[in-house]
């Protein structure tokens, strides 16, 4: 590794140990939140780590990534820990330290909503392994949402039933995997690491477990020499953040028109498998749209609802409860 990667490491190391220092010796709420903003806030030492990701060189990013999600993981559990040990000693809280002098009138606090928050995470995790974010339009053309990846013309998911079409013709994408041609001129000559997220339309019925508005998060690597062992190391590594490192995934095959060989992806959640995702192989066809040789290159994708992954954190059982802009359950949060 180069002199740069390695001081990137040690920095992650000094800022994690730095960070847990000063949280474990927190004595109140208020200075307990301080020292998060500071850390891992948007200004924050670690965070400011995490940006620095993109003058990293490709091939030593991953090891980078690890180290600076390893310094955030540190340094969250150290937060989670103080919280609870200033609850058990009795110690205030934001929640139960009253002020005598300020009139009885509860403060309401703005937080992020519970997608959003999930959005960003993954977001940090999948930055923190080397892929670059960009945000794409909704609005797509038939060609970025269906015939560049490899969808034929009379597959059902392009019917009015399925999709929203605008009158000019243009498509609400129905997936945020229409961002694969718009990644593939934009980044040109691979190697090439892209993420994107944002929401997504169909013309679903709704009920506890859809919508016709979701979120999700795609993400697409292409080189000379990736293989399906390095897409199971990525979400390996994605889902181990988002759920602990004890979890246990379950690839089934499956078929997508943009991906071979292709899997859904399911996680073991307390006690049932649930689907959080799919994945596979990106189809030749798919590289030769985007503009690229599939003799020479060949990449891996995955697409994964972050609805679902929000619900199954939260404990969630009805999608219905996160559109519904309901006070009392978004205070949970």
């Amino acid at each position: 590794m180069t002199t740069q990667t390695n001081d990137i490491i040690a920095q992650a190391v000094q800022a994690a140990d730095t960070a847990v220092a000063a949280i474990q010796a927190a004595t109140n709420a208020e200075e307990l939140e301080s020292l998060r903003v500071a850390h891992l806030g948007k200004k924050g030492s670690i965070t400011i780590l995490l940006r620095g990701m993109k003058d990293v060189p490709a091939d030593q990013k991953g090891a980078v990534g690890q180290a600076v999600n390893a310094a955030k993981q540190r340094a969250t559990e150290a937060i989670e820990q103080q919280k609870k040990s200033l609850a058990s000693s009795g110690a205030p809280t934001a929640k139960n330290a009253i002020d005598v002098s300020m009139p009885g009138i509860r403060t309401l606090n703005g937080k992020r909503h519970p997608i959003s928050s999930t959005i960003e995470e993954i977001k940090s995790i999948m930055i923190g392994l080397g892929f670059h974010y960009d945000d794409y339009p909704e609005i797509e053309t038939e060609f970025n949402n269906f015939d560049g990846l490899n969808t034929p013309e009379w597959h059902p998911a392009r019917d009015m039933h399925d999709t929203f079409y605008t009158e000019s013709g243009r498509v609400m994408r129905t997936h945020t995997t229409a961002f694969q041609m718009h990644a593939l001129r934009n980044y040109g000559t691979p190697p090439i690491r892209a993420i994107t997220g944002g929401r997504c339309y169909r013309c679903d019925t709704i009920d506890a477990s859809h919508y016709p508005v979701f979120h999700q998060i795609d993400a697409i690597a292409i080189d000379k020499n990736i293989s399906f062992a390095d897409l199971k190391w990525t979400l390996y590594e994605l889902a181990s953040s988002l759920f602990g490192d004890d979890i246990k995934l379950q690839f089934r095959p499956s078929f997508f028109p943009f991906t071979t060989p292709s899997a859904e992806v399911d996680v073991l959640f307390k006690g049932s498998w649930l689907e959080i995702l799919g994945s596979g192989m990106m189809r030749p066809e798919v590289l030769q749209a985007g503009g690229l040789d599939p003799e020479q290159w060949q990449g891996f994708a995955f697409g994964i609802g972050a609805d679902r992954v929000a619900m199954i954190r939260h404990g969630i059982d009805d999608i219905r409860h996160l559109y519904d802009n309901e006070e009392a359950f978004l205070r949970q949060f």
